[in-house]
Protein backbone atom coordinates (compact mmCIF):
# COMPACT_ATOMS: atom_id res chain seq x y z
CA UNK A 1 0.00 0.00 0.00
CA UNK A 2 1.49 3.11 -1.10
CA UNK A 3 0.57 6.49 1.33
CA UNK A 4 1.12 9.76 0.83
CA UNK A 5 1.79 11.63 4.25
CA UNK A 6 1.76 15.25 5.48
CA UNK A 7 3.55 16.74 8.40
CA UNK A 8 2.65 20.30 9.11
CA UNK A 9 3.93 22.74 11.36
CA UNK A 10 2.28 25.78 12.44
CA UNK A 11 1.87 28.77 14.86
CA UNK A 12 -1.31 28.56 16.95
CA UNK A 13 -2.83 31.58 18.51
CA UNK A 14 -2.55 31.26 22.54
CA UNK A 15 -6.01 29.88 23.92
CA UNK A 16 -8.15 30.35 20.47
CA UNK A 17 -9.46 28.01 19.81
CA UNK A 18 -11.73 29.31 17.46
CA UNK A 19 -8.88 31.28 15.50
CA UNK A 20 -6.56 27.61 15.56
CA UNK A 21 -10.25 25.87 13.77
CA UNK A 22 -10.04 28.42 11.00
CA UNK A 23 -6.21 27.69 10.51
CA UNK A 24 -6.41 23.81 10.63
CA UNK A 25 -9.50 24.83 7.48
CA UNK A 26 -6.66 26.68 5.72
CA UNK A 27 -4.47 23.58 6.42
CA UNK A 28 -7.17 21.34 4.72
CA UNK A 29 -7.47 23.57 1.59
CA UNK A 30 -4.10 23.34 1.14
CA UNK A 31 -3.92 20.39 0.59
CA UNK A 32 -6.84 20.08 -1.21
CA UNK A 33 -5.36 22.02 -3.72
CA UNK A 34 -2.64 19.18 -4.57
CA UNK A 35 -3.06 17.30 -7.65
CA UNK A 36 -1.85 14.68 -5.35
CA UNK A 37 -4.37 13.54 -2.26
CA UNK A 38 -3.14 13.05 0.43
CA UNK A 39 -3.86 10.07 2.91
CA UNK A 40 -2.63 11.26 6.35
CA UNK A 41 -1.70 14.14 8.20
CA UNK A 42 -0.05 15.18 11.21
CA UNK A 43 -0.08 18.01 13.49
CA UNK A 44 1.62 19.22 16.60
CA UNK A 45 0.78 19.05 20.23
CA UNK A 46 -1.52 21.35 21.52
CA UNK A 47 -2.13 23.20 17.86
CA UNK A 48 -5.82 24.11 19.20
CA UNK A 49 -4.70 26.24 21.87
CA UNK A 50 -1.17 26.57 22.01
CA UNK A 51 1.13 24.74 24.64
CA UNK A 52 2.36 26.90 27.67
CA UNK A 53 -1.67 27.89 29.20
CA UNK A 54 -1.09 27.05 32.70
CA UNK A 55 -4.36 27.41 34.71
CA UNK A 56 -5.71 28.44 31.01
CA UNK A 57 -6.10 25.05 30.13
CA UNK A 58 -9.31 25.02 31.65
CA UNK A 59 -10.64 27.61 29.77
CA UNK A 60 -9.89 25.34 26.71
CA UNK A 61 -9.75 21.70 27.30
CA UNK A 62 -12.69 19.83 25.55
CA UNK A 63 -14.03 16.21 25.18
CA UNK A 64 -12.50 14.19 22.40
CA UNK A 65 -15.67 13.35 20.85
CA UNK A 66 -16.44 17.45 20.45
CA UNK A 67 -13.35 18.35 19.23
CA UNK A 68 -13.77 15.66 16.31
CA UNK A 69 -16.84 17.06 15.67
CA UNK A 70 -15.74 20.49 15.10
CA UNK A 71 -12.72 19.49 13.37
CA UNK A 72 -14.95 17.26 10.80
CA UNK A 73 -17.24 20.04 10.57
CA UNK A 74 -14.24 22.55 9.02
CA UNK A 75 -13.36 19.71 6.84
CA UNK A 76 -16.40 19.60 4.97
CA UNK A 77 -16.93 23.44 5.28
CA UNK A 78 -13.49 23.97 3.29
CA UNK A 79 -13.81 20.82 0.89
CA UNK A 80 -15.36 20.84 -2.22
CA UNK A 81 -15.27 17.06 -3.18
CA UNK A 82 -17.36 15.08 -1.33
CA UNK A 83 -15.63 11.98 -1.65
CA UNK A 84 -12.57 13.17 -0.10
CA UNK A 85 -11.35 11.14 2.98
CA UNK A 86 -8.16 11.96 4.98
CA UNK A 87 -7.08 10.69 7.83
CA UNK A 88 -5.35 13.39 10.62
CA UNK A 89 -3.63 13.15 14.00
CA UNK A 90 -3.71 16.63 16.09
CA UNK A 91 -2.68 18.04 20.03
CA UNK A 92 -5.41 19.43 21.97
CA UNK A 93 -6.19 19.93 25.42
CA UNK A 94 -8.50 17.32 26.69
CA UNK A 95 -11.40 17.27 29.53
CA UNK A 96 -12.15 13.43 30.11
CA UNK A 97 -13.88 12.49 33.68
CA UNK A 98 -13.66 15.39 34.80
CA UNK A 99 -9.79 15.92 34.11
CA UNK A 100 -8.14 17.78 32.02
CA UNK A 101 -5.55 15.80 29.47
CA UNK A 102 -2.52 16.92 27.01
CA UNK A 103 -3.84 14.59 24.52
CA UNK A 104 -4.13 13.51 20.60
CA UNK A 105 -6.83 12.11 18.87
CA UNK A 106 -6.57 9.82 15.24
CA UNK A 107 -9.98 11.18 13.11
CA UNK A 108 -10.60 9.73 9.83
CA UNK A 109 -12.59 13.03 7.91
CA UNK A 110 -14.69 12.52 4.86
CA UNK A 111 -16.18 14.91 2.55
CA UNK A 112 -19.88 13.82 3.51
CA UNK A 113 -21.80 11.04 4.46
CA UNK A 114 -21.68 9.36 1.08
CA UNK A 115 -17.91 9.06 0.93
CA UNK A 116 -16.08 5.81 0.42
CA UNK A 117 -15.50 4.84 3.78
CA UNK A 118 -17.07 6.56 7.12
CA UNK A 119 -16.11 9.34 9.23
CA UNK A 120 -14.72 8.32 12.50
CA UNK A 121 -13.13 9.46 15.93
CA UNK A 122 -10.22 5.96 16.23
CA UNK A 123 -7.95 6.76 18.65
CA UNK A 124 -7.47 9.04 21.73
CA UNK A 125 -4.01 9.02 23.33
CA UNK A 126 -3.13 11.13 26.76
CA UNK A 127 0.03 12.11 27.32
CA UNK A 128 1.69 9.00 29.33
CA UNK A 129 5.36 11.42 30.44
CA UNK A 130 4.09 14.77 31.77
CA UNK A 131 7.41 17.16 31.96
CA UNK A 132 8.17 18.60 35.30
CA UNK A 133 11.86 20.34 35.02
CA UNK A 134 13.41 23.50 32.97
CA UNK A 135 10.37 25.77 31.72
CA UNK A 136 7.72 22.96 31.91
CA UNK A 137 5.25 22.22 35.08
CA UNK A 138 2.70 20.13 33.31
CA UNK A 139 1.92 17.63 36.57
CA UNK A 140 -0.09 21.27 37.94
CA UNK A 141 -2.11 21.91 35.03
CA UNK A 142 -2.90 18.14 33.96
CA UNK A 143 -3.73 14.34 34.38
CA UNK A 144 -1.23 11.83 33.14
CA UNK A 145 -2.01 9.42 30.82
CA UNK A 146 -1.89 5.76 31.61
CA UNK A 147 -2.04 3.54 28.58
CA UNK A 148 0.01 3.30 24.69
CA UNK A 149 -2.08 1.49 22.53
CA UNK A 150 -2.00 0.75 19.05
CA UNK A 151 -4.46 0.97 16.95
CA UNK A 152 -5.81 -0.03 13.62
CA UNK A 153 -7.10 2.54 10.60
CA UNK A 154 -7.80 2.41 7.00
CA UNK A 155 -4.18 2.72 6.79
CA UNK A 156 -2.65 -0.12 8.90
CA UNK A 157 -2.12 -0.21 12.36
CA UNK A 158 -0.74 3.33 14.26
CA UNK A 159 0.10 4.60 17.38
CA UNK A 160 0.17 8.13 18.75
CA UNK A 161 3.19 9.73 21.16
CA UNK A 162 3.16 13.08 22.78
CA UNK A 163 6.71 14.50 22.82
CA UNK A 164 8.69 13.60 26.20
CA UNK A 165 6.40 10.01 25.45
CA UNK A 166 9.27 9.66 22.71
CA UNK A 167 12.41 10.53 25.04
CA UNK A 168 11.63 7.04 26.96
CA UNK A 169 12.42 4.41 24.68
CA UNK A 170 10.02 1.22 26.53
CA UNK A 171 7.51 4.07 24.85
CA UNK A 172 8.03 3.15 20.93
CA UNK A 173 8.74 -0.17 22.19
CA UNK A 174 4.89 -0.11 23.65
CA UNK A 175 3.77 0.42 20.66
CA UNK A 176 5.64 -1.49 18.39
CA UNK A 177 4.92 -4.29 20.24
CA UNK A 178 1.22 -3.94 19.69
CA UNK A 179 1.53 -3.75 16.01
CA UNK A 180 2.24 -0.15 15.15
CA UNK A 181 3.71 0.37 11.93
CA UNK A 182 3.40 4.35 12.08
CA UNK A 183 4.32 6.44 14.79
CA UNK A 184 3.00 9.71 15.15
CA UNK A 185 4.93 11.77 17.19
CA UNK A 186 3.06 15.16 17.87
CA UNK A 187 5.70 18.10 19.53
CA UNK A 188 6.12 21.42 21.38
CA UNK A 189 9.95 21.59 21.84
CA UNK A 190 11.33 24.86 23.20
CA UNK A 191 14.68 25.32 21.85
CA UNK A 192 17.84 25.22 24.20
CA UNK A 193 21.40 25.19 23.98
CA UNK A 194 22.08 27.77 21.29
CA UNK A 195 25.69 26.91 21.14
CA UNK A 196 26.64 24.74 18.18
CA UNK A 197 24.94 24.83 14.55
CA UNK A 198 21.91 23.25 15.61
CA UNK A 199 19.72 23.94 18.91
CA UNK A 200 20.58 21.41 21.47
CA UNK A 201 16.88 19.69 21.30
CA UNK A 202 16.55 19.21 17.87
CA UNK A 203 20.09 17.31 17.90
CA UNK A 204 18.29 15.06 20.63
CA UNK A 205 15.20 14.61 18.74
CA UNK A 206 17.32 13.79 15.43
CA UNK A 207 18.78 10.75 17.50
CA UNK A 208 15.67 9.93 19.54
CA UNK A 209 13.55 9.55 16.16
CA UNK A 210 16.32 7.86 13.85
CA UNK A 211 16.43 5.42 17.19
CA UNK A 212 12.87 4.74 17.27
CA UNK A 213 12.64 4.13 13.48
CA UNK A 214 15.64 1.87 13.43
CA UNK A 215 14.96 -0.37 16.32
CA UNK A 216 11.59 -0.82 15.42
CA UNK A 217 11.47 -1.28 11.71
CA UNK A 218 8.55 1.59 11.91
CA UNK A 219 7.51 4.62 9.93
CA UNK A 220 7.79 7.81 12.37
CA UNK A 221 6.06 10.91 11.45
CA UNK A 222 7.39 13.88 13.60
CA UNK A 223 4.96 17.43 13.75
CA UNK A 224 6.35 20.46 15.66
CA UNK A 225 5.16 23.56 16.83
CA UNK A 226 6.80 26.89 15.45
CA UNK A 227 6.24 30.34 17.10
CA UNK A 228 6.68 32.30 20.35
CA UNK A 229 5.41 31.81 23.96
CA UNK A 230 6.09 33.72 26.89
CA UNK A 231 9.37 34.18 25.02
CA UNK A 232 10.04 30.49 24.32
CA UNK A 233 10.66 29.74 20.85
CA UNK A 234 9.45 26.41 19.46
CA UNK A 235 11.66 24.52 16.87
CA UNK A 236 9.16 22.82 14.13
CA UNK A 237 11.53 20.88 12.15
CA UNK A 238 8.85 18.29 11.03
CA UNK A 239 9.89 15.55 9.18
CA UNK A 240 9.55 11.73 8.20
CA UNK A 241 11.47 9.07 8.88
CA UNK A 242 11.76 5.60 7.24
CA UNK A 243 12.10 2.07 8.99
CA UNK A 244 15.60 2.09 8.08
CA UNK A 245 16.02 5.61 9.94
CA UNK A 246 16.64 7.81 7.09
CA UNK A 247 14.68 10.82 7.08
CA UNK A 248 12.64 11.06 3.69
CA UNK A 249 11.99 15.02 4.23
CA UNK A 250 11.80 17.79 6.58
CA UNK A 251 10.37 21.19 7.19
CA UNK A 252 12.71 23.97 8.38
CA UNK A 253 13.56 25.44 11.86
CA UNK A 254 11.00 28.44 11.99
CA UNK A 255 7.70 29.47 10.69
CA UNK A 256 4.92 27.43 9.35
CA UNK A 257 5.37 24.20 6.77
CA UNK A 258 3.79 21.67 5.53
CA UNK A 259 6.10 18.67 4.10
CA UNK A 260 4.88 15.20 2.27
CA UNK A 261 6.66 12.33 1.18
CA UNK A 262 5.15 9.20 -0.26
CA UNK A 263 6.05 5.89 1.76
CA UNK A 264 5.28 2.11 1.39
CA UNK A 265 3.71 0.23 4.04
CA UNK A 266 5.31 -3.03 2.73
CA UNK A 267 8.69 -1.46 3.71
CA UNK A 268 7.76 -1.93 7.00
CA UNK A 269 7.86 -5.62 6.80
CA UNK A 270 11.13 -5.41 4.90
CA UNK A 271 12.72 -3.35 7.76
CA UNK A 272 11.86 -5.93 9.91
CA UNK A 273 12.86 -8.67 8.18
CA UNK A 274 16.62 -7.27 7.48
CA UNK A 275 17.09 -5.80 10.75
CA UNK A 276 15.02 -8.48 13.43
CA UNK A 277 15.77 -6.25 16.34
CA UNK A 278 11.31 -6.46 17.30
CA UNK A 279 11.55 -10.05 17.12
CA UNK A 280 14.03 -10.18 19.20
CA UNK A 281 12.81 -8.04 21.38
CA UNK A 282 9.13 -10.21 21.39
CA UNK A 283 11.47 -13.35 21.86
CA UNK A 284 12.82 -12.02 25.51
CA UNK A 285 9.67 -10.02 26.58
CA UNK A 286 8.66 -12.59 29.06
CA UNK A 287 11.79 -12.45 30.83
CA UNK A 288 11.70 -8.61 30.28
CA UNK A 289 8.69 -8.51 31.74
CA UNK A 290 9.73 -10.41 34.62
CA UNK A 291 12.48 -7.64 35.33
CA UNK A 292 9.77 -5.18 35.63
CA UNK A 293 7.35 -7.23 37.70
CA UNK A 294 9.88 -7.05 40.26
CA UNK A 295 11.33 -3.96 40.11
CA UNK A 296 7.82 -2.48 40.44
CA UNK A 297 7.03 -4.88 43.31
CA UNK A 298 9.96 -3.47 45.41
CA UNK A 299 8.78 -1.61 48.38
CA UNK A 300 11.57 0.48 49.06
CA UNK A 301 15.08 1.45 48.86
CA UNK A 302 17.54 -2.01 49.13
CA UNK A 303 19.12 -2.83 52.22
CA UNK A 304 22.66 -2.37 51.65
CA UNK A 305 25.24 -5.28 51.38
CA UNK A 306 27.98 -5.63 53.87
CA UNK A 307 28.52 -5.47 57.80
CA UNK A 308 25.82 -4.74 59.84
CA UNK A 309 25.97 -2.31 63.16
CA UNK A 310 23.73 -4.89 65.08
Amino acid sequence: MTIQVAAAQVRPRKADYQANLEMLGDLFEQLAESTTPTDLLTLPETILSGYFLEGGVRDVARPADAVFEDILAVFRSRCVDPEAVLDVSLGFYEEYRGQYYNAALYATLTGSDHAACAARLHHVHRKFFLPTYGVFDEQRHVTRGRTITAFDTRLGRQALLICEDAWHSVSAALAALQGARIIHILSASPGTDFHGPTPGNLACWDRILQGIAVEHGVFVVYAGLVGFEGGKGFTGSSCIVDPWGKQLVAAPLLGPALVRAEIEADDVTIARTSMPLLSDLESALGDIAAHFHALAAREGPEEPRGRSDA
